[in-house]
């Protein structure tokens, strides 16, 4: 019984060990991967600075407006 669990134990590092070396070779996944942590910097950013922004980006159409007038 021990030496089917040690097997079973070897059998499951090595497909560890393939599993882990097969997903570092991998380099598919590495622009889904770079994308979501540009997606959660870009959100974190929005949070951080909300008020800023939306002040902004108020002045900025303030000032659109008020010169299309002249126009």
């Amino acid at each position: 019984m021990l030496r089917t669990l040690k097997k079973k134990i070897d059998h499951f590092v090595l497909f560890v060990e393939f599993s882990l070396k097969n997903a570092l070779s991998d380099e598919r996944g590495i622009g889904t991967v770079e994308m979501i942590l540009i997606l959660v910097v870009l959100i974190g950013l929005v949070l951080i600075f909300k008020d800023s922004l939306t002040e902004l980006v108020g002045d900025i159409f303030e000032t659109i407006t008020d010169q299309a007038g002249e126009v």
